[in-house]
């Protein structure tokens, strides 16, 4: 029979550190997409223009970044 020691230890997420969270956005009706960027605001006024030249007011919106998982202290 083989025996396991279980050890459980606390962790915590969090953004990496030195890295940037990336915004995207693309349009459910035409799979139109918007640049990527650093800056939530500016995809969503392009999502605003958009809509505003094609009344297309569905769209997916991503925000990605780099999780680091450590033990917490």
């Amino acid at each position: 029979m083989t025996r396991s020691i279980l050890r459980y230890t606390k962790h915590r997420i969090a953004q990496q550190p030195d890295t940037e969270v990336t915004f995207e956005a693309k349009c459910l009706t035409c799979g139109w997409e918007a640049k990527p960027s650093a800056d939530g605001a500016t995809v969503d006024m392009e999502c605003m223009s958009h809509t505003g030249r094609t009344q297309h007011n569905r769209f997916r919106r991503l925000c990605t970044s780099v999780a680091l998982v450590e033990r917490a202290k």
